[in-house]
Parts: C-alpha cells; sequence; structure tokens
C-alpha cells in the first residue's frame, strides 16, 4: 500500500472514532445571534445590546445583536423560537409572549421557548398631571367608583397593550368593570405622558421609568406603581397595595431565551455565562442607570411565573373584550 494511501486510512480511523458531540462539549464554537424583536433604541434593544457585549467576554465568541421588527413584537419572537436549538441563535423575550395567543397575534406561548433566565423589569404606575385634583391614587379610584363609565380617559400604549392591561387589572382588583375608564390608545408611554400634560387624558398607567423626567421636571406627579415593592428610582412613591389597598401589579419584564429544547449540554454553558453577566457590576449599573429593576428568576420558578402571567393577563385581557 502506497504511504499516501496509508495515510488517509488512518486519518480516517482517527475520525471515526472521534467524539460525535464536540460541538456540544466545546459550545460555543462561533458566533451568536441575538435577536431582538424591537426597533433599534428601545427598552429591548438597549438592553440586548448591554447583555450581548459581557456575554461575548464569557463565552468569548462574538453576539451579534438582530433586531427583527414587525407584527406587535411576533416576528422577532417567532424567530427565535423557530431556530435551530444548537444554543447559537438566542433572544430577548419580553411580557408579549404571555399575550399573543390571548388576542389572536400568534400561537405563541411561554412554552415555545427555553425560558433562560428572567433579568430585569420595570413597573406600571398610576400618573396624573401636576394640575390634577387627585393627590393619592386612593382619590383617584374614589372618584373612578363614583363616576360613570367613561367620564375618565387614560393612556399609555395601544389597546390592549401592557399599560391597557394594567388599567384593567387595576380597576377589576378594585371591584369594577376593567372597562369602565375610557382608553385612549397611543403609540407608547412618552405618547400618552404628553398628551397627558396636554389635558388630553385624565390619567396615564405607563412606567414609572417613562414617567421620571416629566415628574423631575414637575409636569406630572406618580400617584403609585404597580410592583411588589417601591421602585428604587422614585423612592417615595407608594406601591399600589400601599396606596388603595389593591393587590393587582403589573409591569413589564426582559428574559434571555433560546428556541424550545436547546442542547442541554449548551444550555449550562449559556446559563452560567447569563448569570455571570446579571452579577456583573457593569450590568448592574446599567439597570440602575435606566431605573430597571434587577430580576433573577430562572427554571422552574420562571416556568410558573410565566404561566401564571399567561392565565391572569388572558383573564384580563377576557374582561376588556379584546380576548380572541
Amino acid at each position: 500500500m502506497r504511504p499516501k494511501l496509508l495515510h488517509a486510512v488512518a486519518l480516517a480511523a482517527v475520525l471515526a472514532c472521534a467524539p460525535t458531540t464536540v460541538a456540544a462539549q466545546d459550545y460555543p464554537t462561533r458566533p451568536i445571534t441575538f435577536l431582538v424583536a424591537a426597533a433599534p433604541g428601545g427598552g429591548s434593544d438597549t438592553i440586548a445590546r448591554a447583555f450581548s457585549s459581557l456575554l461575548e467576554r464569557e463565552l468569548k465568541q462574538p453576539v451579534n445583536v438582530v433586531n427583527r421588527t414587525g407584527g406587535s413584537g411576533v416576528v422577532g419572537h417567532s424567530a427565535i423560537a423557530n431556530a435551530p436549538p444548537d444554543g447559537y441563535t438566542i433572544g430577548v423575550a419580553t411580557i408579549e409572549i404571555t399575550v399573543f395567543k390571548s388576542i389572536g397575534l400568534a400561537e405563541i406561548t411561554p412554552a415555545s421557548f427555553t425560558l433562560v433566565a428572567r433579568i430585569a423589569a420595570f413597573d406600571s404606575a398610576v400618573i396624573v398631571s401636576t394640575d390634577s385634583p387627585y393627590k393619592t391614587a386612593a382619590q383617584l379610584r374614589d372618584a373612578i367608583v363614583k363616576g360613570e363609565d367613561g367620564k375618565f380617559k387614560a393612556g399609555g400604549s395601544g389597546q390592549g397593550g401592557s399599560w391597557h392591561m394594567a388599567l384593567g387589572g387595576w380597576l377589576k382588583s378594585e371591584g369594577m368593570s376593567a372597562t369602565k375608564v375610557r382608553w385612549v390608545p397611543s403609540a407608547g408611554g412618552a405618547a400618552s405622558l404628553q398628551e397627558l400634560v396636554a389635558g388630553g387624558i385624565d390619567f396615564a398607567t405607563c412606567s414609572a421609568v417613562e414617567a421620571r423626567a416629566l415628574a423631575e421636571a414637575g409636569k406630572v406627579r406618580v400617584l403609585a406603581t404597580m410592583g411588589s415593592q417601591r421602585t428604587e428610582i422614585m423612592p417615595n412613591v407608594p406601591t399600589l397595595k400601599e396606596a388603595t389597598g389593591s393587590s393587582w401589579e403589573m409591569g413589564s419584564w426582559f428574559s434571555i431565551v433560546g428556541p424550545k429544547g436547546i442542547d442541554p449540554k449548551a444550555l449550562a454553558v449559556l446559563a452560567a455565562a447569563t448569570k455571570s453577566v446579571h452579577e456583573s457590576a457593569a450590568f448592574r449599573a446599567f439597570l440602575k442607570e435606566r431605573g430597571f429593576t434587577p430580576v433573577w428568576e430562572t427554571g422552574d420558578t420562571f416556568v410558573k411565573y410565566a404561566s401564571k402571567t399567561t392565565v391572569d393577563l388572558g383573564d384580563v385581557l377576557g374582561a376588556l373584550g379584546l380576548r380572541k
């Protein structure tokens, strides 16, 4: 047998004996795509870029942020859910994954993903203009109770959006119809707050983060936040529980997810790297600067939270007459 042929046979034998799980054991061996279901500059995109830059250091591979917009978040979230489960396509998922199915946008639910970790949140709030006669959330609540249906107008997001559900859930928790206040749809929290300052609506239920600049400028007053504890950026503002006794909580959140069934070895590496980034001083400083609250939920805890949120918000959408 000729030397070259002998060499080829020997090489083939070596390759045949090589482990078949090298890719999983050495994950990652190539760049990772980090999908964002929102346009550049928004909360999801900002968190994705801050997180990905730190994740690169942990994984020692490029982590490339790709914005996949459209369909009220359906396009980007679907791209994550339908990616190969090899750990090389992950992304940021938001609270919207718990309501897509309820509002008839897509058959996407939290079960469509591998839920790696819920990493940050920001609470909804009850906000009035500084010209408003209502100084507390209890005063506003009492006035709504006594008023006729549709007397009060509120805004914060589009129809059926997170901040619309925040309002509906609050009213429902206070024993009122979820539709007692007339909802004025807007392009988002910033637009609704401008409408509030202009006198077009009576109050808003968008996030405290979005209201911070106008509150500091003396144009709006935040009466309560809808979290389990007071927000760090507004420590003097009571929670809804403190202000009115309502146990309703509502906010938006960000999580790291991948397609369902990610290879367990790749997932273990990704989960450990995600934890390291979340605990880093750099990421915590980023969250504090933006007004986001750090959250850490993984495994069954995150799955149970997402499942409960899906049920709770489905009920609110039903009360608003928006559930499909």
